[in-house]
């Protein structure tokens, strides 16, 4: 069974892994959540970081 993707340039979503305009599409939905999650930490520095650029 195939999933939903969604383009990287163009946010177009497809069922194919390039988009019509050449970019990859990748999977939208965000990982389960698990209350162990040894990477959530690095996430909302990320995040932070981000919000900082803009």
């Amino acid at each position: 069974m195939r999933h939903i993707l969604k383009c990287t340039k163009c946010g177009a979503f497809t069922m194919k892994d390039k988009c019509d305009c050449g970019a990859k599409a990748v999977n939208p939905k965000p990982a389960k959540y698990n209350p162990e999650d040894p990477y959530a930490d690095y996430r909302r520095k990320a995040k932070k970081e981000l919000e900082k650029k803009e």
